[in-house]
């Protein structure tokens, strides 16, 4: 399909979004007996692209789901691997990939970690929700596949994301949200990106590059399910107050992360295949179409760091944990 295929964008790329943002909920699944508590979460408002977010991580046996974030409570691994221990010593085998709880020295983050060049060859962008969602699965096959040589330099996991495009009453992470709440949301429990065609084709209609942006963030989130990062996130988050500052700061650099991962796995396809440079450009400049958020960051700060991955095509380009708290603000 050729770029002029491309619904009209507004006159400047980064002008208001093409939806409000939308109120959020909060999903508790509780604990098994004898298991941790979980910590009550701040009501948050705001989401990328009018996207909402829920994720689960299932850790000590416990699943928290929070939209629009993808954390839980996780208990600290002793002697996690760093960068430098993630390589194998001299004449040992490589140890089974694992997931790493650690933020700023993440393996996954260290220099020199690139994502493989892909080539998306996508069927036809269709309102037909058998086609769209083959679509979505084909695009996340693709991501994959740029994903897997980053996480395997880490000696980090790749586990699979699946797409759905009908919208469960339940699932690993609880009820589902509703219309209201959400555009799509990925959950870490069954490792699943949820992207019902009704909500999708509104929010977007059939414009590619904004399906692409937010099915690349999406799958961002699936990358820090499996690198272990949304575990150490969520050891961080551990205040009881609603609204509280310092966890909303830990989940803008969660989102913030998920921004430039999607936004590097674009620059890991543009010019090749069904993703032309024109169009790559097109779903970057559709992080910047949103508005400022008190837990995604102000709209400046949300194109900054998808523009950080575009151009860096490095996973340290991502490095939001490292990163002074303006730049995350």
């Amino acid at each position: 399909m050729a770029d002029t295929d491309e619904v009209p964008r507004p006159a400047t790329s980064f002008g208001p979004p093409l939806v409000a943002r939308l109120p959020e909920t909060s999903y508790f699944p509780p604990p098994p007996p004898g298991g941790p508590r979980p910590v009550k979460p701040p009501n948050r408002a705001g989401a990328l692209v009018g996207v909402l977010i829920v994720a689960v991580l299932t850790v000590a046996g416990m699943a928290i789901a929070r939209p629009p974030t993808v954390d839980g409570q996780a208990m600290a691994v002793p002697g996690a691997l760093t960068s430098e221990g993630a390589k194998a010593p001299a004449g040992k085998a490589k140890p089974a990939p694992k997931e790493v709880r650690e933020l700023e020295t993440n393996p996954l983050l260290a220099a020199g970690v690139v994502l493989g060049e892909v080539t998306c060859r996508l069927p036809p962008i269709s309102r037909d929700p058998a086609k769209l969602e083959t679509y979505y699965k084909t695009f996340a096959s693709c991501l994959a596949d740029a994903w897997k040589p980053a996480l395997e330099q880490a000696n980090e996991p790749t586990l699979t994301a699946t797409v759905q495009v009908t919208l469960p009453e339940t699932s690993a992470c609880g009820e589902a949200p509703s219309k209201n709440e959400a555009v799509a949301y990925y959950c870490g429990g069954d490792t699943t990106i949820y992207a019902p065609t009704e909500w999708m084709l509104g929010d977007a209609g059939l414009e590619r590059s904004r399906h692409l942006a937010t099915m690349a963030h999406e799958y961002g989130h699936h990358v820090q399910r499996s690198s272990g990062i949304l575990s150490a996130a969520a050891e961080k988050m551990t205040s009881p107050e609603e609204n509280s500052p310092a966890d909303k700061e830990v989940v803008r650099r969660i989102e913030l992360q998920a921004n430039c991962f999607g936004a590097l796995a674009l620059a890991a396809a543009a010019g090749r295949g069904s993703i032309s440079n024109s169009l790559a450009n097109a779903a970057l400049a559709d992080y910047g179409r949103t508005d400022d958020s008190d837990t995604h960051g102000n709209r400046r700060n949300q194109l900054k760091w998808a523009k950080a991955g575009f151009s860096g095509k490095s996973t340290a380009s991502c490095n939001t944990w490292a990163a002074p708290a303006q730049e995350v603000g």
